[in-house]
């Protein structure tokens, strides 16, 4: 896949200035103090240079999400600064993916400010992988979405795998932990077996929002936040509902379930845009999100929405 042409990336980044402007801040003007909000699960992606071969043909999704669908998706909402998550882009196609994110980020025109990059720790080349990336500190983690089909469980436990996941962690470097609801346990497993290494697990570690029987996955949740080295992410999970056919009720048992497992420090916001849209639009995620935790402390849904990402990325002001 080829990178896109600094023109365009420059392109893409003017049209999301004026967007936000046009979306203006006045969304939460009921709010004394807004929180900003860092979103830390941000995809993008343009069919015309990627492919994606885990988009269904002619579903919503198969098309592409440039930075100016975000804008419009956010506009209103007090997004501080963003980080882009990897699409699973096939192989081949990783260091072009990679190459246009950093352009992107580098043009200074959008709220991304750091991105997690495809990668898969068992191949043999994993480490020269990331040696074309070591003077690029935009880059904070590697994630492989490990919930794929031809992903078997059990695959993240391999000598192979757990030694790219260590290489990680000597490196500075993070990684996203993405897997079925049932591979906890995996997760737990890993974690222990490299303790150097910083892990996020993402969307609630795939909590189903339509699941009669939690129970599984409350254990594997209650196990990783033992581990202090993981932080979670609360995302993902409204893509599990049907359509629209969901209320703040249904997501509020899972979202409560992480943030007192993982206490307060430990916990941060993903949009998961486009992703949301199989079943909300990005602003009714958040309002939702900012409807269940709104007894919690001040402090606490500051750390959810923004100071926890700042820290945890190493972010500058």
């Amino acid at each position: 896949m080829s990178t896109v042409s600094r023109r365009e990336t420059l392109r893409q980044g003017l049209t999301w200035g004026v967007a936000a402007h046009v979306g203006g801040a006045s969304a939460f003007a009921d709010e004394p103090r807004p929180i900003p909000i860092i979103d830390t699960h941000q995809h993008l992606w343009d069919l015309k240079t990627f492919k994606l071969a885990w988009l269904e043909k002619r579903s919503s999704l198969d098309r592409s999400f440039l930075p100016d669908d975000y804008a419009k998706a956010t506009a209103g909402l007090p997004i501080d600064k963003s980080i882009y998550m990897e699409v699973d882009v096939i192989p081949e196609q990783q260091v072009a993916e990679a190459e246009w994110i950093l352009a992107l980020i580098r043009a200074g025109k959008t709220p991304t400010v750091a991105a997690v990059i495809s990668g898969r720790p068992a191949s043999e080349g994993f480490a020269a992988y990331l040696k074309r990336f070591k003077n690029s500190p935009e880059i904070k983690g590697v994630r492989q979405v490990l919930h794929a089909p031809t992903t078997p469980p059990g695959y993240c436990l391999s000598d192979e795998f757990i030694r790219g996941i260590r290489h990680l962690g000597t490196l500075g470097l993070s990684y996203d932990l993405c897997l079925r609801p049932g591979e906890l346990a995996d997760a737990d497993k890993l974690v222990a077996s490299c303790s150097e290494t910083k892990f996020i697990l993402d969307h609630c570690g795939n909590g189903d929002v339509r699941a009669k029987d939690r129970s599984p996955w409350k254990r594997g949740i209650d196990a990783l936040a033992k581990r202090k080295s993981v932080v979670c992410k609360i995302s993902g999970i409204v893509a599990s509902a049907k359509g629209g056919e969901w209320s703040t009720d249904d997501l509020a048992p899972i979202v409560n379930h992480v943030l007192d497992a993982f206490g307060p420090d430990r916990v941060m916001f993903g949009g998961d845009w486009p992703v949301c849209t199989l079943a909300s639009t990005f602003r009714r995620w958040v309002e939702a999100l900012q409807s269940i935790v709104k007894d919690r402390p001040e402090v606490d849904r500051r750390k959810l929405f923004h100071d926890n990402a700042k820290r945890v990325y190493t972010l500058a002001n």
